[in-house]
């Protein structure tokens, strides 16, 4: 581990050829299931940028198996958000029918992810991320690269832009 800290590619090598399989079967276990690979081969990439950071009185295995383990969270919250929007997006963009009373939230849905739309890519990322997917204000900005500050900056643009719209949405109702 000494030699891989200081630089020395070959070391870390042996440290991924010695561990690989144990943090597959570590992913699969823990429900990443057929994405085992991709986990362990994330996970030691980012185990390796973050060498600097080991502590030489620490172990190596369990370190490296706590970056599997979040990257396996990481999966999973992965793919409820994406199973979320698909979700709102299905329920969004249904046929509606006029006739039907009921089905006015969803028109009102559709429009409101036209309107969503129709903001500028900056503006429409954040309100994505903070509304429809949920995200904190610091999720947000992590998952931009962004500072929080010009994550509250974009969605109080962005609303003030959506503002009018929504008004146009509830009085056609």
């Amino acid at each position: 581990m000494a030699r891989a800290i200081a630089g020395d590619q070959a070391a870390y090598g042996e440290l991924v050829a010695r561990y690989t399989a144990l943090a597959h079967r570590t992913a699969f276990l823990l429900g990443a299931g057929a994405d085992a690979g991709d986990m362990v081969q994330e996970a030691f990439v980012k185990a390796y940028r973050k060498l600097h950071t080991f502590k030489p009185e620490a172990d190596f295995k369990p370190w490296l198996l706590k970056i599997v383990a979040n990257e396996t969270k990481n999966l999973h919250r992965g793919r409820r958000r994406r199973n979320l929007m698909e979700l709102r997006l299905a329920a969004i963009t249904e046929t509606v029918d006029h006739d039907d009373p009921g089905t006015l939230v969803d028109d009102s849905r559709a429009k409101l992810l036209h309107a969503v739309q129709s903001l500028n890519e900056a503006d429409r990322q954040v309100v994505t991320c903070r509304y429809l997917l949920d995200l904190s204000e610091a999720e947000t900005a992590q998952t931009l690269n962004v500072a929080k500050g010009t994550v509250k900056s974009r969605l109080s643009r962005a609303l003030a832009k959506l503002r009018p719209m929504l008004e146009e949405v509830a009085h056609d109702r």
